[in-house]
């Protein structure tokens, strides 16, 4: 009996340890069965937006929920696209909107792919990860939250690498959730508010690339932005070094 009722719990923690998994499967296929690929473009919102600034207008609860979901979905997936997403947030709900339901969507997705990382797929998504976690195992060794902060505000590493390598190095939910929303709010902010004026834009029939809203001096910011988040892990550091042994 008892080996049956532990049988039986192997099972049950199987299944609950496949469900992220299984919720990325089913986005996908939807993803790509409703040709959602086909919607992410500055052109398509340039098209279309007296019908999206008309419905966001008429239904805005229904329509954040509808870009939050979009922008999740694509963070999941590795999809190419979160930069015009959040350009088109801006656009769509202006600088703070579109800056709110960007960070939301992406740390739904890029949550689920963390979580996905520690199922019965984690062999398959550590050999995606490849090499570059023994690249990162000393930074999240040190501190954890303040090298993956670093890593958000720097893109020194593919996003969805710095989705997946937290999980395979023990870094806890908690720190990564934190880490993730502090870490893209200054980029997000950044696309939402350029993309808030890409009316004026599309009015003089112009067009814009995701170059020309990565300046120098927004990249500037940004790595500053960076290099302060490793302050802590450099001081814990010397500290560490600095303090007498018995």
């Amino acid at each position: 009996m008892g080996s049956g009722l532990n049988e039986e719990r192997g099972r049950s923690g199987w299944l609950s340890r496949l469900v992220p998994v299984l919720c990325l499967v089913l986005a996908t296929a939807l993803f790509f069965a409703l040709g959602l690929d086909r919607y992410v473009s500055l052109e398509l919102l340039r098209d279309n937006r007296e019908l999206l600034t008309g419905f966001v207008s008429d239904h805005y609860f229904l329509a954040a929920l509808a870009f939050i979901a979009l922008y999740a979905v694509v963070t999941g997936l590795s999809v190419p696209g979160a930069a015009v997403l959040t350009l088109s947030g801006g656009f769509l709900f202006g600088t703070v909107g579109g800056t709110a339901y960007a960070v939301i969507g992406a740390t739904l997705g890029a949550t689920a792919i963390f979580l996905a990382a520690r199922t019965a797929f984690a062999d398959a998504l550590r050999a995606r990860a490849g090499r570059a976690i023994g690249m990162m195992r000393e930074g999240f060794r040190r501190d954890a939250f303040n090298y993956l902060l670093f890593l958000r505000l720097v893109p020194a590493f593919p996003f969805f690498l710095v989705n997946l390598v937290p999980a395979f190095l023990g870094v806890s939910t908690r720190t990564y959730i934190l880490a993730t929303v502090i870490g893209i709010i200054p980029g997000g902010f950044v696309f939402a508010s350029v993309g808030a004026g890409l009316g004026s834009i599309f009015d003089q029939e112009g067009e814009i690339g995701l170059a020309d809203v990565m300046t120098p001096e927004i990249i500037l910011a940004m790595a500053g932005l960076g290099v302060l988040a490793l302050v802590p892990v450099v001081a814990k550091r010397l500290l560490g070094r600095g303090t007498p042994r018995d």
